[in-house]
Order: C-alpha cells, then sequence, then structure tokens
C-alpha cells in the first residue's frame, strides 16, 4: 500500500469530516448541549480523527505490519494510540458537559472506554481510505503487470531482432576471409549471447555476474564490428554475489548507446560501466550526430516500469549536452 495521500485521498476525507462535523452539530444542538462543548468537544474529535489516521497511515501500518512483520507490536502500539485519544477526548466531554467527576469511570472500565471512543474516531475514515488504496494499489498492480508483460515481449522480439543477427552475419562474413581465429571467438560469442537470452527469456531478474558476462560478450560484438568507434570500460567497484538486476538490462542500455551515437570525424563514443554495491552506472559520451533511430525515451519509461515491481528505488537518468548517464538499481533479494 503507498502510504502517501494524494489529492483524491485528500478530497475524500475533506468530504467525510465535513459531513461528519455538520451531522455531530447537529447532534449536539438536538440534544441541547451547551457552547463550550460546540467549541471545546467537536475541534478536538476533529483533530484526534485526523491524527489517529495519519499515525496508522504513514507510520504505524507502514512499519509494523509492511516493513517488519511484528504483528504484536502493531496491536500495542495501536491500542495505546486509541486509548490515549480516546481518554482525552472522553475526558473532555466529561468536564464540557458538566459532569459528577466522583461518577467518572476507572481502572479496566476507563481503559475500554478510551479504546471504544478510539476506535470510534479512526474506524470509519480510516477504513474507507484503506479500502480506497487497497484498490489504487490492485488497479496500479495490473497496469504495471500488463505493461511488464508487452516490455517483456517488446524485449524478447528486440533480442532476436533479424536486423541484429542480418549485422552480424555481414561481420562474421568479412572476418572469415580476412581473421579466421576472430572469426571463430566472434561465433563464440554470438552463440553465447543467443544460448542466454533464450535460457532467461522467462526470468524477470538474472545474477549481476551473468549480466556482466553477457555485457562482455555484447560488447566484443560491438567493437569487432565498429573498431574504434566505440570504447567500453568496465569498472567492477564491489562484490558482485547475491545481487541481481533486470534481465538484458545492461545489454538493452549497450545497445542505445550504439543506436543512439554515431561517431563522426573519428570521434570514439566512450562509455563507462562502473558497478558499485547498490547501483550500476552506464555514462556514455554524446554524439554531435543525430542519430536516425527514435528517443531512448521509451526504452528507459520500460526499463523504469519493470523496476516499479521489482524494487522501491528508482532508475536515474542524466542528460546533458556531452554526456548521457543512466543509474540503476542493484537488487539484493537476501534484503
Amino acid at each position: 500500500m503507498n502510504s502517501k495521500l494524494n489529492r483524491s485521498d485528500i478530497l475524500l476525507l475533506a468530504a467525510f469530516f465535513g459531513v461528519s462535523t455538520v451531522l455531530e452539530i447537529y447532534d449536539y444542538y438536538s440534544a441541547g448541549n451547551v457552547l463550550l462543548e460546540f467549541l471545546i468537544d467537536i475541534p478536538i474529535s476533529l483533530i484526534f480523527s485526523i491524527t489517529l489516521i495519519y499515525f496508522f497511515t504513514f507510520w504505524l501500518i507502514p512499519k509494523y505490519i509492511v516493513e517488519q512483520k511484528r504483528y504484536v507490536s502493531f496491536i500495542i502500539y495501536g491500542l495505546l494510540a486509541l486509548f490515549i485519544t480516546g481518554a482525552i477526548d472522553y475526558t473532555s466531554g466529561f468536564w464540557t458537559g458538566e459532569n459528577d467527576w466522583a461518577k467518572f469511570p476507572r481502572g479496566l472500565k476507563f481503559f475500554l472506554i478510551s479504546v471504544d471512543i478510539g476506535g470510534e474516531l479512526v474506524a470509519f475514515p480510516l477504513g474507507i481510505l484503506l479500502t480506497k488504496k487497497f484498490y489504487e494499489g490492485r488497479t496500479e498492480l495490473i497496469t504495471i503487470e500488463k505493461q511488464q508483460k508487452e516490455n517483456e515481449l517488446k524485449l524478447l522480439r528486440s533480442q532476436i531482432d533479424p536486423h541484429f543477427l542480418f549485422n552480424n552475419l555481414n561481420t562474421l562474413d568479412s572476418l572469415i576471409d580476412s581473421d579466421s581465429e576472430k572469426a571463430k571467438e566472434y561465433i563464440n560469442r554470438l552463440s553465447l549471447i543467443y544460448r542466454y537470452l533464450i535460457q532467461t527469456k522467462d526470468s524477470e531478474v538474472m545474477e549481476l555476474s551473468e549480466e556482466i558476462q553477457l555485457a562482455e560478450n555484447y560488447i566484443f560484438l560491438i567493437k569487432t564490428r565498429f573498431g574504434s568507434d566505440y570504447d567500453f570500460d568496465l569498472k567492477i567497484l564491489s562484490a558482485v554475489q547475491d545481487k541481481f538486476i533486470p534481465t538484458g538490462a545492461v545489454q538493452a542500455l549497450l545497445e542505445n548507446v550504439v543506436k543512439h551515437n554515431k561517431p563522426e570525424k573519428g570521434q570514439t563514443i566512450n562509455t563507462k560501466i562502473y558497478i558499485e554495491d547498490s547501483w550500476l552506472k552506464i555514462s556514455n559520451t554524446r554524439s554531435t550526430a543525430i542519430a536516425k533511430n527514435e528517443s531512448f525515451g521509451t526504452g528507459l519509461e520500460n526499463l523504469k516500469t519493470r523496476y516499479q515491481l521489482l524494487s522501491d528505488k528508482k532508475v536515474l537518468v542524466e542528460n546533458s549536452e556531452k554526456e548521457f548517464i543512466v543509474t540503476i538499481p542493484i537488487i539484493k533479494l537476501s534484503e
């Protein structure tokens, strides 16, 4: 559940509290309550209702239900919050109603009355809000899952793109006559890439070490085909064990470096790949030539959508005149 309140949440709560306040004023008026009760009881009830909603929505539920799964602690802190707010609300109402303090409840009876009042203050508005959040979350999840399936299909199609195979076969054809040993290496790397793509086509994420090997094989194909037009510098600054990224993410980012940056006048497109503890960063120098390919925006949006299902961290993009940087989170499934 997304604990942040959006505009529609605020409007819903405002409408609820507006109607409930009007009804409460009418009840007080019908009962012949004194002015002091109007001025103190109704605002206190309103303030405590809003306070409890924020307490449960922003702290208690996210911390003890979603993150830590500590249900006993959730119950204890929940009851304590209901007791404190209910006790203050009941006591203030007892005072403004000019009741006989000798009849003020004590002990367990006071505790139960206070918890009951606290529950009444928060139960209905919080229930409405959580129900709205639940159905919004379900709708968002269905949308993301649908987009994920479309992205997987697009990714698979791009991976087995006949144009990609055609270009590699042309490169291989020229190598056979000029450098037979390199041609054998080229065939081996190309077969490793296709074997990997076929084996992982149904996997949401893959081990970082496996994706690095795929990237190294893909870089070999690029450098063999384009020579000094593209240069790649891979630096592994952290251990890669038990770390994962979306399947094919690095290949997709490297592929777009080539697609959208065409060297000219001896210019080399320099690409740096940094693997740190929690992030993988790919930066490349920008070409002055205008690429004919469509913008990378769609590809980035697809990658961002995949991360919505996999991590609470976001893909970061820095786009300047001379450099383009994409930083993707590394996923640790053990966390």
